[in-house]
Order: C-alpha cells, then structure tokens, then sequence
C-alpha cells in the first residue's frame, strides 16, 4: 500500500512542476499516476489528505527520532532540510488554508509531539498550553513565510531562531 501512496504522491509532485496545487484535480494525479480514481481513494480522503500524508510520510520522522534522544535542533534541522528539497511541494503546500490544509495539519501534528513530551515532565496547566499553542501557531507561520519568502534564511539560523523564540516555560521540558 505504501507503493501506491507513494506512486500516487510522486504523480502530484510531477504535475506542481507546472501548475498550483489548488489547480490540480485528482483526475489529473490519478491519470498521471496511470492508477484509478478509485485507488486514489482507497488510500487517500481528498487532495490534501495526500499532502498530509507526504509531509508526515517524509518530513515528520525528524520528531520521531527527537523520541530516541535527537535534540531539538537536529531534529528540526533535518525537518527543514527535507523542506528546502522539497520546495516546489511546500510552497504549493502551504497556500491552502482550509482546516485540512498543510498548515494545519502541521500545527496539530507539532502541537501534539510538544505536549508529549512536556506531559512525560508535568502536567500541562492551561498557562502551560497557552504558550505552547502560540509557539506552535508562530513556529508554523515562520515555517511558512521562510518557503514563501524562497527560503531566505539558511536553515541553521532559521532553527537557532525558532529554539531562541520558544518560551523560557517551555525549554525546560523540551531536549534542545
């Protein structure tokens, strides 16, 4: 199954080389794919459940290796390592804005890594939570503008960026 997803994700990355994410249809992804509309939807909901899936699929394993100790920067250093290599999907990416957008999906996916591993350390009061949120969201749409703006920053000072801007509260309980 990962084969088809995979097939059916390199066919979307073929057609972003030409036009706008919110340009291409499934039956253009699944013609390019040589695969089935069906196919398609027996492995993905929608478009953008194929976006999500690509992003956690190939960009995501940076947190999972942050679980067996990775620092932080590491970790976040890969992340936007596979970004830049993948500019044309980001960029396209992150212009959607509904709720199962990009940006979405990668705010509840960083949200729920950072709760983890501050809950491993303490209860998350709502003080707690609310700075988190807001790193979150402002680590999000830095993560955004910096693809928009053509990656403008190299990616070790965008990553000692994000590190220096998170609330002293939460550093504490966070591997940097």
């Amino acid at each position: 199954m990962n084969d088809t997803k995979l097939t059916i994700a390199n066919a979307l990355l073929i057609l972003l080389k030409t036009q706008p994410l919110n340009k291409i249809t499934v039956t253009q992804i699944t013609k390019e794919a040589n695969l089935t509309r069906q196919t398609f939807y027996r492995n993905f909901e929608d478009k953008e459940d194929l976006v999500n899936w690509y992003f956690e699929k190939l960009c995501l394993d940076s947190f999972k290796e942050m679980a067996d100790q990775t620092t932080l920067k590491e970790a976040l250093i890969k992340k936007f390592t596979f970004i830049q290599s993948q500019n044309t999907f980001f960029k396209e990416a992150f212009k959607e804005d509904d709720y199962n957008s990009l940006t979405n999906y990668d705010y509840r996916c960083i949200y729920d890594f950072y709760k983890k591993k501050i809950e491993t350390k303490t209860t998350i009061d709502s003080q707690l939570d609310f700075l988190l949120q807001m790193y979150c969201h402002g680590s999000i749409e830095m993560t955004k503008s910096w693809v928009e703006k053509n990656m403008y920053l190299d990616i070790e000072t965008l990553v000692n960026m994000l590190i220096e801007s998170m609330p002293e509260r939460l550093k504490q309980y966070i591997n940097l």
